[in-house]
Formats: C-alpha cells, sequence, structure tokens
C-alpha cells in the first residue's frame, strides 16, 4: 500500500521531513491549545482540566523533539522510528481510554478523541512509509 497526500495534480507524496513537520507543528499548538485552555475545553468534551493539561504538557517536549529530527540535515532513523513507536503507543492509549471508560467525557470528547487518534495515526503511518522509501 502506498499512502501519499496529493499537493498538486502530479500527486507528490510527502517527504518524511513534511511529515515531522507537520506532526510537531500539530503537537506543539494542541500542546498549547490543551494548556491554556483547558478550562474552556473541559466542560464541552467532558475531560477534566488536569486531564487536558497534562496531555498538553506531555504533548509540549515531543513537539519539541519532532521538530529537532524535522530539522536535521540527516533526519536519523532511531530517532523517526522512535517517534512512529510513540504515535502508535498513543493511538492505543486513546482507543484504551474509550474502551474502558477510565474516563467519562461527552459526545464531543469522544469525537475528538477519536479524531486525533486518527490524525496521530495518520502521522505515524505516513513516517512509516517515509522510513522504508529511504531504504
Amino acid at each position: 500500500m502506498r499512502t501519499s497526500i496529493s499537493t498538486d495534480s502530479t500527486s507528490r507524496p510527502l517527504s518524511l521531513r513534511q511529515v515531522l513537520l507537520a506532526d510537531g507543528v500539530v503537537s506543539g499548538v494542541f500542546g498549547i491549545l490543551l494548556l491554556t485552555a483547558a478550562g474552556p475545553l473541559s466542560d464541552p468534551l467532558g475531560l477534566s482540566v488536569a486531564f487536558l493539561r497534562w496531555t498538553g504538557l506531555m504533548l509540549a517536549p515531543f513537539a519539541a523533539v519532532v521538530l529537532y529530527l524535522a530539522t536535521c540535515e540527516a533526519i536519523p532513523r532511531r530517532g523517526v522510528s522512535t517517534i512512529v513507536g510513540i504515535n502508535v503507543l498513543w493511538v492505543l492509549a486513546s482507543l484504551l481510554l474509550l474502551l474502558t471508560g477510565w474516563i467519562d467525557q461527552s459526545g464531543l470528547g469522544t469525537a475528538f478523541i477519536v479524531a486525533q487518534a486518527a490524525l496521530v495515526a495518520l502521522f505515524a503511518e505516513l513516517q512509516f512509509v517515509g522510513l522504508r522509501r529511504r531504504s
């Protein structure tokens, strides 16, 4: 299976660097959003302020590392493999939260968790494919 995101009529796949940059920026933006807007987001999502802030706090260093890797002249294979693994674990943890009932989120909260897990899964797949293309 070949995974690519079309940016023009030639359907060029995104480079590994572009995918890492996107992952780093999105993770950073979500981290800042969750840290700064946990209060207003808590009620509609049905998630505690503490849970949202801790999630944002975890995303900040992750985003910094991903952005660092994306800017390396030679992107380290081991570093990207680690990011792929972390992303897969994030998706599994998100699904586990939903399946176990450990949190009592609203319908919007469920949609939020599913959507972010799907996006993270997409990043993991594109990073994995990018690594394979480099081999």
